[in-house]
This record gives structure tokens, sequence and C-alpha cells, in this order.
């Protein structure tokens, strides 16, 4: 049974923070299936579509049939412990500031025999064990068994923490409150445990309703004034928190309808690249420096950052045209963003989802997606160490379109479908 993680204690400002080594991060084109599975939450391995043989490691052909028909397939990772070691040695930095480790052989039901990492919940062989994929710190996949039936506190387990990126305890900026997908947002980091969370608002003087007032009467909630659009406030904010904030929730964005040819000039497009695009830029560059420096401090050390995009973001949806082209160039910079990261080990997470019921969505026929089970996917990516989410239905069917033929999704949202 995992032992519930205590608050860890204040840090000594005397003392000299610790850098990131990083796990082994090598590997081959072919193995990189397994972590874009991964990156999404999924268990993959490769399936031979001729003879059927489930196959690791990732391979080129079969080592059956020698076929070169090779799909990627998720797994239920059901299978056998058959023994188990603990390393009190390694010769690898990362591994070596974080001894013992347990690793264990594990037969799958499916066929394969792997080497994965044991949850602290799994006990000596022989046991059923469910085998699934996560990203380390170096953002590449590897195999965790876990019991069939944990405890309540199975995420506070020391070696799945180091493949997570957890809010309990944390310390959280979360750029816009005002509205009520941010008042959601942090709502669920105040339930998932979250030590902190500073809420940025533009504007202050605007009165938007009662719900900012509401988040702001809980206790761990501080309200800290924010416009993306402003860079001196963003370096200013950065200057007085940057060196504590672990996760950061960049929600903060300008949503308005019409394409090119239904709307005049060139303001209201200017203003979307500059809160979407621009003001995502803004806050990377003063944030972004003080988290690389903070991965490695303890426990509760800086560990991700999030972006609202959109499923837009994919694919062009010309009602909604130029909102479409700023989340699609915020994606590319996020992608950036998420390259620039990986060597401190911090996770950069994107969100697509569906069309939000807000005031932006009205016209939009259902379904939509509630406030609420957004901010839950997005605790959710958190705990489970994703990469890219798409919560929703309407996510969900755009990603498998777009996935099946990009052009094919062009013309039909051109049609109106």
């Amino acid at each position: 049974m995992t032992m519930p993680l205590m608050r860890p204690p204040r840090k000594n400002p005397v003392l000299r923070t610790r850098q990131m080594n990083l796990p082994p991060g090598a590997r081959g084109r072919v193995a990189l299936g397994l972590t874009a599975a991964a990156a999404e939450g999924r268990f993959e391995l490769q399936t031979c579509d001729d003879c059927g043989t489930v196959q690791y490691p990732p391979r080129e052909v079969c080592h059956k049939c020698l076929s070169a028909a090779q799909r990627w397939r998720q797994q239920s990772g059901e299978g056998e412990l058959l023994g188990s070691t603990t390393l009190h040695h390694s010769n690898d930095l990362f591994f070596r500031e974080r001894l013992p480790w347990r690793l264990g052989l594990v037969h799958l039901d499916a066929g394969p025999t792997l080497m994965v990492h044991l949850h602290g919940e799994v006990g000596d062989a022989p046991q059923r064990v469910r085998v699934g994929a996560r990203l380390d710190r170096a953002g590449q996949a590897v195999l965790i068994a876990f019991p069939n039936e944990g405890s309540p506190h199975m995420a506070d387990d020391k070696m799945l923490r180091e493949m997570t990126s957890d809010p309990k305890f944390r310390k959280v900026l979360v750029t816009d409150g005002k509205t009520e997908t941010g008042q959601a947002i942090v709502r669920a980091l105040v339930k998932a445990g979250a030590d902190i969370v500073w809420v940025g608002h533009a504007e202050p003087w605007k009165k938007m309703g009662d719900g900012l007032d509401d988040i702001s009467a809980l206790p761990q909630v501080t309200l800290v004034p924010l416009d993306l659009t402003n860079g001196r406030q963003v370096t200013e904010l950065a200057g007085s928190i940057g060196g504590k904030v672990d996760i950061v929730i960049n929600n903060a964005e300008v949503h308005r309808t019409f394409g090119i040819g239904a709307r005049r000039g060139t303001d209201v497009a200017k203003a979307e690249m500059d809160i979407n695009y621009f003001g995502l830029l803004r806050l990377a560059q003063e944030f972004g420096p003080a988290l690389k420096g903070r991965s490695a401090d303890g426990v509760t050390g800086a560990t991700a950052w999030v972006n609202l995009l959109s499923i837009y973001a994919l694919s062009n949806f010309p009602p909604h045209g130029t909102f479409s082209a700023s989340k699609a160039a915020a994606h590319s910079l996020a992608q950036c963003l998420r390259a620039e990261m990986r060597p401190a080990g911090i996770r950069v997470i994107n969100v697509f989802p569906g069309p939000i019921d807000d005031e932006w969505n009205q016209h939009t026929p259902p379904p939509k997606l509630a406030p609420a089970a957004l901010a839950n996917a997005i605790v959710k990516a958190l705990r489970d160490g994703v990469e890219d989410v798409y919560p929703g239905d309407v996510a969900q069917e755009w990603l498998e379109r777009w996935r099946d033929n990009p052009k094919v999704l062009e013309r039909e949202l051109a049609a109106g479908a």
C-alpha cells in the first residue's frame, strides 16, 4: 500500500537548487511509435497484419514471419509478473539519485515478455499485473507494471510521481480566472490538492459576475494582475512568483467568430494573435527559464506547462477562421516550447478541446464541452503525464477524421460539415 505523500518542508533558500539529470533518451525511429501512443495515454505494441503476432521490442519486420506490415495497436496490458529485482547501484546519473529502483519481468497475455518498472504496490512474483506506458522525464515511453487493484494513494508512489505532473502540493499559475473555464480549472486544481493557485485577471475594473469572487475566497487562491498583451506586466509577475511556480496553465484566449470576408480590417485578428500567440510567447520567455531552473527541486519541483489550444488548430474551421489560425500558430509555437523545455524534464501538455459551452459557441449545436469537464481533463492529463489531450466527443471525432485524411476533413469543413 502506498503511503500518502506528506507536505514537503519549505526549501532552505541557502541550499543550491539541483540540476536535472534526464534518464537515457535515445530511441530508434521504429520505437518512437510506443512514445507517440504514450504521449496520448495509450499502451500500444506492434501487431503483424499478416500473421497477427504481437511483438516487443519494436522491429522493422515481424520476428515470426518477416512481414514488414507492422501496425501499432492498443493493448490491455494484462499479464503475469514472472520475477522482480531491486537496483541498489546504477552508473546512470538519473537513477543513481533515485535508488533503490524496482524492475520486473512481465509476460503479457498478448504474447511478448517485457522488462518494466514496478509500481510500489506490486508485490513479489507470481501475480497478475497490468502494464501501462508512461512518458519519463526525457519525454520517452517507458513501461510500468501496476497492480490490478490499487490503493487510493497510488499516484503518490515515488517512482510514478517521476513520470507524471500531479498537482498535489504544487504551486500553479492559471493565466485567466475571469472565464468560466478558468474558474473551473482553479476549482479542479484546488480539489486535486494544489498548494497555491495564482489566478491572473486582466482589466480588473471590468465586472465579470460572481465567479471570480467565489474562487478568490478559496484559501489556496491568490489573484494576480496579468494581461498577456502587456509585456512589462508579464515580466514583473515572473520576477515576483516565477521562482515559485511549478505548473503554468495558459488558458487566456480571445475567441471571435467569422473568417475573412465577413469582417473588415484586421483589428480582431490582431487581438486574437496578440493573446493566443504572442501572449504565449511572452509568457514562455519570462516563465520558461524559471521553470527549467527548478525542475529537479525535490518532489514538488517545477514539472509542467499546459496550453489550452483548440481542435480548430488541426484544420481551420471557417466560421471561426481567424481564431483557428491563431490557435494553429500557438500550436506550432507550443511544439517549439516542448522541444526547448524537454532537456529540463518539463512536460508541455497541449489541450485540444472541441467547442466549449460558452458565449462564443452559443450558435454551435451540441455536443459542446462543459468547462468543468475540460478542467477535469486537464487535471487528469497532469496526473497521467501525457502530452496531448483531445477532450470531448467533437474533438475525438475531429481527430479521427484528421488522421484518416486531412484533405477530406478540410473539404468537409469548407462545405459546412
